[in-house]
């Protein structure tokens, strides 16, 4: 049977991490759809126009990671490994650079971009939700009683009956 709960953030929370002069802003989101997720990465770019990079992941149902002109795999793999190591659904994160003039290196980009995603992780309330469906049952008044005995053992919530 397939599982029904999954692990996300409550809210939006914040995280710093700062190496050799660079400053690295992350944000986590809770989100819902690709599109909440464009306006979000969107939203940031406007606001912080200014920094180098904004690198992003998210995980929504499908995996994603972006590394906006940092090296391959040095930005949104590192976000991506942070969320996936910390069984996280339905989230984005975004890691702002400032860059503080000094070459951080392959490793030292890899190093700061998993290090900002966790703080911002830390700094974020988890909660474990259910995947929720509306499911609408159209029945006879012969097989009742069955129905009946299907909805006491599984306990769903009724959001409404019309007989």
């Amino acid at each position: 049977m397939e599982e029904d709960k999954y692990r996300t953030v409550n809210a939006i929370a914040e995280g710093l991490y700062k190496e050799k002069g660079s400053r690295f802003i992350s944000f986590i989101y809770p989100v819902k759809s690709e599109e909440e997720i464009k306006d979000i990465v969107t939203r940031l770019k406007t606001k912080f126009y200014d920094a180098r990079h904004h690198c992003y992941a998210y995980c929504l149902g499908a995996n994603r990671a972006n590394d906006d002109g940092e090296p391959s795999s040095t930005a949104g793999k590192p976000i991506l490994g942070q969320i996936i190591s910390n069984d996280l659904s339905n989230v984005l994160i975004v890691v702002i650079r400032y860059f503080g003039g000094i070459k951080l290196g392959v490793s030292g980009l890899i190093q700061a971009y998993k290090e900002a995603a966790a703080d911002a992780i830390n700094h974020a309330e988890i909660v474990e939700r259910t995947v929720d469906e509306v499911i609408h049952v159209r029945f006879t008044y012969v097989v009742m009683n069955d129905v009946m005995k299907v909805l006491k053992e599984e306990e769903p919530d009724i959001l409404s009956r019309n007989f």
